[in-house]
């Protein structure tokens, strides 16, 4: 009889030790999980050849490797420059990915079309986004500015990405980077920032970036990460910057004519 009465309970504890263990993997605790981010800029899809090429962009995207992705200047049903697409859409599209928009200008529509003219950052995800919202940065009657801000669960751990487009002037810039170290403050997991800053790494707004202590530059070290022209690069203005405990490797930037802007890539280990 007691044979009998100890191997079910034996049995009930190996499979309540195998439950704990699993909804702990699945809740990201211990984990460590590594994936590859990029920034890019792709100038509503049109290369320095002037041609309209969506496909060009996600071939770029998928040769990399990259599984997170922030995009500026994406055009949504802007006008004919861009074929009156929704560029975030057909990307994911073409990728197989997710997708999150914020609209930073949301226009009446164009004559003989019914969809708002729409022009922003796009964030393209492998993995589930689970939220994502765009908030409108201060802009001092230039162009209007936003931070686009997703939360994805990257295979259980949830990583908070801001994708931004900063302004042209120095001043609109210091005044953009704290309102995203301030919303940035209040996410409590790994976080993810990327973006076209137009601003070089020795400048006092992206300084104040790394000076919040919430990020550090993934490409730190890393010489000649010039992105700006395209065919002849010599700015560094575009970036991915992570929270301190994320690790980084095989840093680059990717050669391509594809858009104004050369892309970056970064591989990441992301912990928890």
């Amino acid at each position: 009889m007691k044979k009998h009465l100890i191997i079910p309970i034996v049995s009930l504890l190996i499979v309540s030790l195998f439950s704990t263990s699993a909804m702990a993997a699945g809740q990201g605790n211990g984990k460590e999980v590594g994936t590859t981010v990029m920034s890019y800029n792709i100038h509503h899809g049109v290369g320095l050849d002037d041609q309209l090429s969506l496909h060009r962009i996600a071939d770029v995207i998928r040769d990399s490797g990259a599984e997170i992705v922030g995009l500026q200047e994406v055009d949504r049903f802007f006008g004919e420059r861009s074929g009156f697409q929704d560029q975030a859409k057909e990307l994911a599209d073409l990728l197989g990915y997710h997708y999150a928009y914020g609209a930073n200008l949301d226009l009446e529509p164009a004559d003989g079309q019914t969809n708002n003219r729409q022009y922003g950052t796009a964030i393209l995800s492998k993995y589930p986004i689970l939220r994502s919202d765009n908030v409108l940065l201060s802009s001092f009657g230039d162009e209007q500015r936003g931070v686009l801000h997703a939360v994805v669960n990257l295979r259980g751990i949830h990583v908070d990405v801001y994708n931004t487009h900063l302004g042209l002037d120095a001043a609109s810039r210091k005044a953009q980077v704290q309102e995203i170290v301030n919303l940035a403050t209040t996410a409590d997991g790994p976080k993810l920032l990327m973006g076209d800053f137009n601003a070089e790494p020795d400048s006092p707004e992206f300084q104040a970036v790394l000076d919040s202590g919430l990020f550090i530059n993934s490409f730190q070290g890393v010489e000649d990460a010039y992105t700006f022209p395209a065919d002849q690069p010599s700015e560094t203005i575009d970036y991915v910057v992570t929270s301190p405990e994320v690790q980084h490797s095989n840093q680059r930037v990717i050669a391509t004519e594809a858009s104004d802007h050369r892309p970056i890539a970064v591989d990441v280990v992301f912990k928890r």
